[in-house]
């Protein structure tokens, strides 16, 4: 499969690690039956690298992509719209602090605000023996226990 996701879409899963919470960490996607990538993090955390990965797939995807994800830290914020609250209060979330990974944040959102046509989200619960699930978390992980990048792309 292509990564221009063809006509009828992309569907791809993407998850992150992190060995200790700050630790070493790994984010990982993967595209059912084609392509996949992961990269690494000396000292991050948990939510930066479910982040991360999203926005390193959705910056190699083009066209119409379901992003499916164990984190509920990213499929809520996009299906509960939790950005525009953030925007509107200047980054400040709704306890009035700073909004956590904003140098995230904005340039996933402002991705998702430019595509959001073609950009769903799906969660899956982790660890539940979804396959391409599984296969993303190994991305994540091998790159956080390796600290080295990887692509078949």
């Amino acid at each position: 499969m292509s990564l221009d996701g063809g006509s009828c879409g992309t569907v791809v899963y993407t998850d992150g690690a992190c060995i200790g919470n700050p630790g070493p960490g790994g984010w990982g996607w993967v595209i059912p039956g084609g392509d996949w990538a992961c990269g690494a993090e000396a000292t991050t955390t948990n939510q930066r690298m479910e982040l991360r990965a999203v926005l390193e797939a959705l910056g190699e995807i083009s066209g119409s992509v379901e992003v499916v994800s164990d984190s509920t830290y990213v499929v809520n914020c996009f299906r509960d719209r939790w950005y525009e609250g953030w925007q509107r209060r200047g980054w400040r979330n709704s306890k009035r602090q700073p909004v956590a990974n904003r140098d995230l944040w904005e340039p996933l959102i402002g991705l998702y605000l430019s595509r959001q046509a073609e950009i769903s989200f799906r969660w899956v619960k982790g660890h539940s023996g979804d396959e391409w699930n599984d296969i993303a978390d190994q991305l994540a992980q091998q790159a956080a226990t390796t600290q080295r990048s990887s692509r078949s792309v």
